[in-house]
């Protein structure tokens, strides 16, 4: 049975699933927590969220691995397919997140930095 209780099945009008707005700093804090009451924080160094996040980037690649090309949207995967592909993204993300922290970065004004230098750096060229 499919867990409906946050708006799984939520679309917009083009199609797109309708996406609750979090926080890397919510994603932090829970981790924090998390790692926290588990004694795992001595096992938290850049180092191994580095490996651990490799692995993960690993997995989520098997998924894709022997598919071809994939549509936008995933017309075609069954939602156990896209069940798991959310499993492997999110783990992706939680470790990426953990690893910026233990750095001391803020991973979301690095992004948008980021961004800003990528568009300087491919400015928009207009057709001739």
């Amino acid at each position: 049975m499919e867990n409906n209780n946050n708006n799984n099945n939520s679309h917009d009008q083009y199609g797109r699933k309708v996406m609750k707005d979090v926080s890397l700093q919510e994603l932090r804090e829970r981790l924090v927590e998390f790692s926290r009451v588990r004694g795992w924080d001595q096992y938290h160094s850049p180092r191994n969220l580095l490996l651990a996040l490799v692995g993960e980037v690993g997995e989520l690649s098997e998924i894709f691995q022997w598919k071809g090309e994939v549509a936008r949207g995933l017309p075609n995967w069954t939602s156990d397919d896209k069940e798991h592909l959310e499993e492997e993204l999110s783990d992706v993300l939680l470790y990426l997140v953990q690893l910026a922290d233990v750095c001391g970065l803020d991973l979301g004004q690095a992004a948008l930095t980021k961004i800003v230098k990528n568009a300087q750096k491919y400015p928009v060229t207009k057709p001739t």
